[in-house]
């Protein structure tokens, strides 16, 4: 694809879906699906179009939240992109275009999600599928640095890796202290590819899940804040 091609392209996408997406997610998008892109935002466009009543705002935080979660979702074997492409982007039109609505955005506004890995840049676009909803995360590499910021702020949920320097079981470690503490936010553990006698000891351990995909994380951290919104 020549840039000629792509600023064109770009053009087209925001008269269609009639939004603003970040610059440096459509341009991730862009490169990482290549030919597969007009299928992606085919089916972002027709998802974002059956909430005609929708606003502007809203139609672009789907966009926003959907890129970032296709972005995410793209393996990184690149004899996969093609297929996964057109796999996730009708899961994630259909997911944002069903989640994402004004009464969760206002929820989401209100809401705050400590998220903790040694390596945060390895799921920027995760957190940025949220943050585009109006969510406002907060960053701890340790689990010694987690337990500060509990301390010092309440969450509505936390997100952990599973394995952290000098520890393979720092996601449990971590909500075992935090369950010591009387501290009950909703925990969810987000790791690497989970088997079912892991998820089953991940619920028993007290997280409310655990998983390895990007879409599956988004709907669990939607679903958790609207359980805690009604009490």
């Amino acid at each position: 694809m020549s840039i000629d091609d792509i600023v064109k392209l770009i053009d087209a996408i925001t008269k269609l879906i009639e939004v603003i997406i970040w610059p440096g997610i459509l341009i991730f998008v862009m490169v990482r699906f290549g030919s597969d892109l007009r299928d992606f935002f085919v089916n972002l466009s027709e998802a974002s179009l059956k909430g005609a009543g929708f606003e502007l705002f809203v139609k672009r935080k789907q966009a926003e939240a959907a890129a970032a979660l296709a972005a995410a979702a793209v393996s990184n074997d690149e004899t996969q992109v093609s297929e996964t492409a057109v796999k996730e982007a009708k899961v994630v039109a259909n997911l944002t275009a069903n989640t994402v609505t004004p009464q969760l955005l206002k929820r989401a506004e209100m809401s705050s999600i400590l998220w903790v890995n040694d390596r945060p840049q390895c799921n920027i676009n995760e957190r940025r599928s949220l943050e585009a909803l109006g969510i406002y995360l907060v960053l701890a590499t340790s689990t010694e640095e987690a337990l500060e910021r509990v301390q010092k702020q309440h969450f509505d949920v936390i997100i952990s890796d599973m394995r952290r320097p000098g520890d393979a079981e720092a996601g449990y470690t971590l909500l075992d202290k935090l369950r010591a503490i009387a501290n009950h936010t909703p925990y969810i553990i987000y790791a690497g590819a989970r088997s079912p006698e892991q998820l089953e000891e991940a619920r028993k351990r007290g997280a409310i899940a655990a998983t390895s995909r990007p879409n599956e994380l988004f709907k669990i951290v939607l679903s958790a804040l609207e359980r805690k919104e009604n009490g």
